[in-house]
């Protein structure tokens, strides 16, 4: 365990089945159990992305609660690409897909993750945004990328940690959330509103 943690005997849940994220909490050194649920995504007609992400990253959070034992802290988060202000989630199949790569191409466009943090008794929520800027694509090249699959089950059709990294001409912000989790605004919101960790000397 991180020596950060380990004068904190509560559990930090990940309400999500992400492997990215799940890997990142990893690589940060945050212990965590991993602890899937569902919730409705269904979205108000034009609703901004920021509140979108914090809307859903909320009802994750409400649906998990329920199971949540005493001692254990709640993450739960979500995250949308955002081109010219209209919501790019994941593809519903590799149509779509090449569709969001085409409009993505030589553009900048924002990943917002909306995350919010739980215990028993209360809950906070905030979310992130990282500005992200693709080269041109090339046709052969979406559809290569398309083809491999990777852009499938991936908010706005591609994984910066992936093969996609060969796209992005630069960034602006988190990296973290860009992959999926913002590393810094987690950590931020755990520590002011529910001191975790604990300090070494309480």
């Amino acid at each position: 365990m991180n020596a950060l943690y380990e004068n904190d005997p509560r559990r930090l849940i990940l309400a999500s089945g992400s492997p990215r994220r799940h890997e990142l909490l990893t690589a940060a050194g945050i212990p965590h159990l991993v602890r899937p649920g569902s919730a409705d995504e269904t979205l108000p007609d034009g609703i901004a992305p920021a509140d979108a992400v914090e809307l859903l990253s909320r009802r994750k959070a409400d649906a998990a609660l329920a199971a949540l034992g005493e001692g254990e802290l709640l993450l739960a988060a979500d995250t949308v690409v955002a081109l010219d202000g209209a919501i790019l989630g994941k593809p519903h199949d590799a149509a779509d897909a090449t569709r969001m790569l085409r409009a993505l191409s030589g553009r900048t466009h924002s990943v917002f993750t909306g995350v919010t943090v739980a215990d028993r008794t209360r809950a906070v929520t905030a979310h992130e945004e990282t500005v992200v800027r693709f080269r041109a694509l090339g046709e052969a090249e979406i559809a290569a990328y398309v083809e491999s699959g990777e852009p499938l089950d991936k908010a706005g059709a591609y994984g910066i940690q992936g093969a996609a990294a060969l796209f992005v001409t630069g960034i602006r912000g988190d990296y973290a959330n860009v992959v999926g989790l913002p590393l810094c605004l987690c950590g931020t919101l755990l520590r002011e509103h529910f001191g975790f960790p604990r300090p070494a000397n309480r």
